[in-house]
């Protein structure tokens, strides 16, 4: 039996709370452990052998100014972030990326539950969902930039339009997959919409939520930069669009390596770890 049907029969579970029990207290999460820590120095590592094949690579190729290696590239990307150069244009892309990122897996996640929750809706609106998880982002941004303007609330737009059609694939089918006996236990229990949507449905549906976070995440950031280098006078792309007038091929490795960095941050601090513990109810 797994911990999420445990909870639900035992006493302080839901359908302890459903029949007027006081709920039990919940457990405190455990401490980073040796599994963690060894994780992440495998993490490190892993990167560490990429800049060493790049170095490689480069060294065969013996062209720094077309093929630079981390050898050029890292020094430019050490002084950037220390001089303060690179802060702004970072700034400006995270603050996109993560309004984007919410709006996008709110609407997104509304519309899996309910296309999920509704098998008759589903089948009027699946086809609008392939054609539009299937418009290329750049139709996307130009169309945008047209129709509302050269302005922040265009290029966030954009982002989230292209990304809202995955996530809402993406948690439509974790519903289709819900465990039928616990829907019956809260439909017995006479559990109302917020009962259920907290004790039944999002649980089970946290590892699809935790994938379309992980993989939206770095979807939304590329689509960021093409906004950013089509039409905005900042950020990580519009900076890369200026190195990309003057051919230097150093400065749009070093400033795309920056916001690598910061995405491989919040994947190991944040995303990764979430997505561990939502996986966690799974096991026996």
């Amino acid at each position: 039996m797994s911990r999420a049907q445990e909870s639900l029969r035992a006493p302080g579970g839901a359908a302890g709370r459903a029949a007027g029990r006081e709920p039990a207290a919940p457990p405190r999460n455990p401490a980073p452990g040796p599994r963690d820590l060894r994780a992440l120095a495998r993490g490190a590592a892993s990167v560490l052998a990429l800049v060493l094949v790049w170095g490689l690579l480069a060294w065969a190729l013996g062209d720094p100014q077309r093929a630079p290696g981390p050898q050029q590239v890292l020094p430019a990307l050490w002084q950037g972030l220390v001089s303060g150069a690179m802060l702004p244009d970072l700034g400006a892309t995270l603050r996109r990326v993560g309004l984007s990122f919410i709006l996008a897996m709110g609407l997104g996640t509304a519309a899996g539950i309910a296309l999920g929750l509704a098998p008759r809706l589903d089948r009027w609106l699946d086809p609008w969902l392939t054609v539009f998880n299937n418009i290329p982002a750049l139709v996307t941004v130009v169309l945008c930039y047209l129709w509302i303007g050269l302005n922040e609330t265009a290029a966030i737009a954009a982002v989230a339009l292209n990304k809202v059609p995955l996530v809402t694939i993406m948690l439509r089918e974790g519903v289709r997959v819900l465990d039928p006996g616990l829907s019956e236990m809260a439909r017995i229990h006479r559990m109302g919409l917020g009962a259920r949507l907290r004790h039944i449905i999002l649980p089970q549906i946290a590892p699809h939520l935790a994938g379309a976070a992980r993989a939206g995440l770095a979807l939304i950031w590329k689509i960021v930069l093409v906004v950013e280098f089509l039409g905005r006078s900042n950020g990580v792309g519009f900076r890369i669009h200026l190195d990309f007038q003057m051919f230097d091929i150093t400065g749009v490795l070093a400033n795309a390596l920056a916001f690598v960095a910061v995405m491989l941050a919040i994947e190991w601090a944040v995303l990764g770890p979430l997505a561990r513990r939502a996986a966690r109810w799974r096991a026996p």
